[in-house]
């Protein structure tokens, strides 16, 4: 049997374009992140996680614990990515590349962005990264992730996506999404940033532009989870460069 699929709504780039753009424009320049309020309907977010034990929609299954990553688990998924998968990437990318091309500009960096997805994978590909990696990820009680950035090779797009696929108010219990700054020669800043299901939460990959009193210089961020006391938790991220 093949296996099952979840197919884009018809409305879903709709969705994605509706969002208030110029607000969260204006909130990642000045936070590093942002979130967007529901964008998946709670059957949409159940059909993903549904997916999550159908082996042959993924390449690499990894163990966090194994790896000193914290303990949990996660799923990246093969090429093709599902359709609903492809249209968040497709259509949030465009978005996504306009503020980072004017972070680019903040920080005096030569290199742009281009504005279709396809483009920029084909860049990532050409650079010998060439493993997709949209994935999902599975969190029970004790679980948790360990601060860290998403890098997987020289050609970074600095900007991620993760959905929120379960329901905090029933599913699970603790598993807060945490931000963590790195500020030049100051404490590090945190946040925690609560999720409801189908939400999504863009934040900065690595580092990020902050204006100072001569321009603007770059702040590093890290991201994780807290540790899970009660449940499951799924959530899916979009990193939008492939992998070496």
């Amino acid at each position: 049997m093949p296996p099952r699929q979840v197919p884009a709504a018809p409305d879903l780039a709709d969705r994605l374009d509706a969002l208030d753009w110029t607000s969260l424009s204006a909130t990642l320049d000045a936070r590093g992140f942002a979130t967007t309020g529901s964008l998946l309907t709670p059957t949409e977010c159940a059909g993903l996680v549904a997916l999550y034990d159908q082996s042959a929609l993924f390449r690499s299954h990894i163990h966090m614990a194994r790896h000193g990553f914290g303990q949990g688990e996660y799923k990246y998924f093969a090429r093709p990515v599902p359709p609903i998968v492809e249209t968040l990437r497709e259509h949030l990318y465009p978005r996504l590349a306009a503020v980072a091309n004017r972070w680019q500009a903040m920080l005096g960096l030569g290199a742009r962005y281009p504005d279709a997805l396809a483009d920029w994978l084909a860049r990532c590909h050409a650079a010998g990264q060439t493993r997709p990696t949209p994935l999902l990820l599975k969190y029970g009680p004790g679980d948790w992730n360990a601060l860290h950035r998403d890098l997987y090779g020289d050609l970074v797009f600095p900007l991620q996506t993760t959905i929120m696929l379960s329901d905090p108010a029933t599913d699970f219990s603790g598993g807060d999404f945490m931000l963590m700054e790195q500020r030049p020669r100051m404490q590090s800043r945190g946040e925690v940033v609560p999720l409801a299901q189908g939400e999504a939460l863009i934040l900065a990959v690595n580092e990020r532009p902050v204006r100072g009193s001569r321009g603007h210089y770059r702040t590093a961020m890290r991201h994780g989870v807290s540790t899970l006391r009660s449940g499951q938790r799924f959530t899916m991220g979009l990193i939008f460069h492939d992998a070496a």
